[in-house]
């Protein structure tokens, strides 16, 4: 990816603790460490679960080519309630469930044409580090351990409640009644949960054996990352509270520090008037989408949007990206390589500082809009090429080539895989594919084939 040569545009970003756009301002000179929460994996994820998935890798990309070393975590949760309470009926270890589904979210992620993240931890290989911050908490006297749980003394900490903005008499922790009896006060949440009949995963712990809870999981993932005070948390809003509030909470008083320096928050995707989630019933699978619309044309309407704003998605919002995606493909066609003529300069300019300005993503979308209607037939398909290219579009610049029919007969069975959920056989194609000299993308109606040296 391009980058500016170790020239840093000034980046601008909304804290949510603060309520403020702040300026990032990183801990290590030149590198930014980003950690944004990933999936439980108890099911496939659907297209709204993709949203932080692709802001932050956006993100990351933006922040390399304005020169900066940006290091992309985003973790698996592993274990969990829900994984428990999925396996139980389908008569399978929820360790099986987990992989079978951590497996299917990277191939469903994957197919949005962004890379992977630097590193994504699962939190069934971080419970030593689990163990030992919950250590450092009941020393400090900020946890106590009864009965093989262990909880947080949410009262011990001053600062509770500063990132979701919220009366702590009036918080529910959403644990229900479980523990319910065996907490100091009911505002207290789980670090560790004993084990119970019928839960088949459990580790041995100082209080006793059991496994962690879900909030002390990406603390943990998160330090032996990036450390403590790392730049940018991230994830969906719907986190703030309880989730996001108890990790700042945890590794405040278990390390006497702030485990980030700005905390961003996309907003939810919205199917009708509400967001999309599986307790709601309303989702769309992630992979049903990228075979229906194809991963040129999602990119693309995740960008419509300001990440902290919610998203409606609508058959009439994805054939406006769709519109949007072929208008581009066709200026592609028409701008030869070289650097912009005079007058489309200034809106390069323009384009890379409503990234810099709280990721603004439809600004610069409206920035591309303005230097198609201005563009003429001539130069300026580098330019072009460089703001695409952060957006994870540059392929739609790319040559339209003939492929030979050995290698169309491979993106057809591996097609014909992903529609029947062989993901294992869909990958093996792929890989054939790409040993052939060419890359397989999936776009509304099918797939196409273009060479990997486009």
């Amino acid at each position: 990816m391009p980058q500016n040569a170790g020239y840093v545009r000034p980046v601008q970003l909304y804290d949510t603790r603060t309520r403020s756009v702040r300026a990032l301002e990183p801990r290590d000179p030149g590198k930014v460490g980003i950690y944004a929460c990933g999936p439980t994996v108890y099911n496939r994820i659907h297209v709204g679960n993709a949203r932080p998935f692709v802001v932050f890798s956006l993100l990351k990309r933006f922040l390399a080519h304005e020169g900066l070393e940006a290091t992309l975590v985003i973790n698996v949760t592993d274990v969990n309630d829900k994984i428990y309470d999925a396996a139980r009926p389908l008569g399978i270890p929820s360790a099986q469930l987990a992989a079978e589904m951590t497996a299917a979210y990277t191939a469903d992620t994957g197919g949005l044409g962004l890379g992977r993240p630097d590193h994504e931890p699962l939190a069934s290989e971080t419970v030593g580090q689990m163990v030992a911050l919950i250590e450092a908490l009941i020393e400090r006297g900020h946890a106590y351990a009864v009965e093989g749980d262990v909880y947080f003394r949410v009262r011990s900490d001053p600062e509770y409640g500063t990132l979701s903005r919220r009366d702590v008499d009036q918080m529910d922790q959403g644990e229900g009644i479980e523990g319910a009896l065996l907490k100091e006060d009911p505002l207290d949440f789980a670090l560790w949960k004993a084990h119970k009949e019928g839960e088949d995963t459990a580790w041995d712990a100082p209080w006793g054996r059991g496994r962690p809870g879900w909030h002390i999981e990406c603390s943990a993932m998160a330090e032996n990352l990036l450390g403590v005070g790392f730049d940018i948390h991230g994830g969906g809003n719907d986190l703030v509270f309880p989730h996001h509030e108890n990790e700042a909470a945890q590794t405040r008083a278990g390390r006497g520090a702030e485990i980030a320096r700005i905390w961003m928050h996309n907003g939810m995707l919205q199917m009708g008037a509400e967001k999309m989630a599986k307790s709601v019933g309303n989702v769309a699978l992630l992979g049903d989408v990228l075979d229906r619309w194809g991963r040129d044309t999602l990119v693309w309407f995740f960008c419509t949007g300001h990440y902290r704003q919610p998203l409606a998605f609508t058959d009439e919002t994805l054939e406006s990206a769709a519109a949007s995606v072929r208008r581009v493909r066709e200026l592609g066609r028409r701008l030869a390589a070289g650097s912009s003529p005079p007058k489309l300069a200034p809106l390069k300019d323009r384009f890379f500082a409503a990234l810099a300005d709280d990721f603004n993503t439809p600004e610069a979308l409206a920035v591309l809009a303005e230097w198609r209607r201005l563009a003429a037939d001539g130069d300026g398909g580098d330019d072009l090429r460089e703001m695409l290219d952060v957006l994870g579009l540059a392929n739609l610049l790319d040559d339209d080539a003939a492929a030979p029919a050995e290698v169309v007969a491979l993106a057809e069975a591996r097609a014909k895989a992903r529609e029947s959920r062989d993901f294992a056989e869909s990958d093996r194609l792929r890989d054939a594919i790409a040993a052939a000299g060419w890359v397989v993308r999936d776009v509304a109606g099918g797939f196409e084939l273009v060479p990997d040296d486009a």
